[in-house]
């Protein structure tokens, strides 16, 4: 039975802790893992989420979570900039890692995080749960049976708005410490769903953007907003593929969307993370009388939406996405191929979103490679 540890419990922690405790019993196929131990910033924090979450034992020092010797794998959600000592510290200590995306806010951490991964021989997978949408899976399906014939263009979104408000305050988001921005706290998603169904990113140019030059602090005053909550980038894949992308963290009304539109030459496909069980087909095959999109919901077919439900249209979530992942994991620490982005892959998204900065302070196209 696998011994699990957990660094964070925002968001993202809360996620992985559920998919720990849901996955035996969503797969039976995998053990239920041991909730063994939680560490946050001080001890009260820690226990009360080990509480919470169900988590055996917790320490205010990371590092008691990492030396533990009932833990076999550590979950890491903290902010992006303690990625990389705490990565490191996890896969020297002989633990396996899930860990959140991005790597690091700088490619030579992320470097550094994928020869520690390397070196010590245990799985390293990255926090990309959106390709593993039963959706997306039937769409790189799709794409394998040439359905929509020889796809010549992807345009690829991703916008919130929990950054839209002029008046909310400033944060460690807005801090260059943690990365450039939307570029790499959100590229970095639609980057992992261009990988899984198309490869690699041949050449990109970028610009980026700030709505708001400053943001108030709570203390009083303003500070200067150092990273960039817009970015659109084109870009030619390395398979010939022209593609446009666009993130915005400031954007009002989206709430969680990652929309792609798929172009082929004999149709097109379009999805919308916040239409999650559901995408859009258009096929030149149809008669001409009957051409259109046709809406396919996602169903017990559309694997492995047949885990959680029997029946079609009674739709997954955000956390059955981490759920999926987590089992994803699991298999794979079974020695069992798996779908899964581990260090090696998410280094070239890393590589991919630096090139994209490369090119906007430099204003010039940029080879990834």
């Amino acid at each position: 039975m696998v011994g699990v540890g957990l660094i964070g419990t925002g968001f993202m922690g809360k996620c992985h802790a559920i998919a720990w405790s849901a996955v035996g019993a969503v797969f039976p196929d995998v053990a239920k893992p041991r909730l063994v131990h939680l560490g946050e910033v001080n001890d009260e924090l820690a226990r009360r989420k080990a509480g919470e979450f169900g988590f055996a034992k917790a320490s205010g020092d990371w590092r008691a979570v990492v030396n533990d010797p009932e833990v076999d794998i550590v979950s890491l959600t903290t902010p992006n900039q303690f990625h990389p000592e705490m990565a490191i510290a996890v896969l020297e200590a002989g633990k396996h890692l899930w860990c959140e995306k991005p790597m690091a806010p700088s490619f030579a951490e992320a470097e550094a995080m994928t020869t520690a991964a390397k070196i010590s021989g245990k799985i390293a997978a990255l926090g990309y749960n959106y390709i593993q949408s039963p959706a997306i899976r039937h769409i790189g399906a799709l794409l394998e049976e040439r359905i929509i014939g020889e796809v010549n263009h992807l345009r690829i979104e991703m916008d919130e708005d929990f950054m839209a408000d002029p008046e909310a305050l400033f944060f460690w988001k807005h801090e260059a410490s943690s990365g450039y921005g939307a570029l790499d706290d959100f590229a970095v998603h639609p980057l992992s769903l261009v990988s899984a169904l198309f490869g690699r990113v041949a050449s990109v140019i970028c610009d980026m953007a700030k709505p708001y030059a400053d943001r108030k602090l709570a203390a009083g005053g303003r500070r200067a907003v150092e990273t960039y909550d817009i970015a659109s980038v084109l870009m030619h894949l390395e398979n010939g593929i022209a593609g446009t992308l666009q993130v915005n963290r400031s954007a009002w009304g989206r709430k969680g969307r990652i929309a792609i539109q798929i172009f082929g030459s004999k149709g097109s496909i379009l999805f919308d993370q916040e239409r999650m069980n559901e995408i859009q087909l258009y096929v030149t095959a149809d008669r001409p009388t009957e051409q259109g999109y046709r809406t396919i919901l996602m169903a017990p077919h559309h694997r492995p939406y047949d885990a959680f439900l029997p029946a079609p249209g009674h739709n997954l979530g955000f956390n059955d996405l981490k759920i999926i992942e987590c089992h994803e994991l699991l298999t794979r620490l079974a020695g069992k191929p798996a779908r899964l982005i581990e260090f090696a892959e998410g280094l070239e998204i890393e590589r991919t979103v630096h090139a994209m900065a490369r090119s906007f302070q430099e204003k010039r196209w940029v080879d990834v490679r």
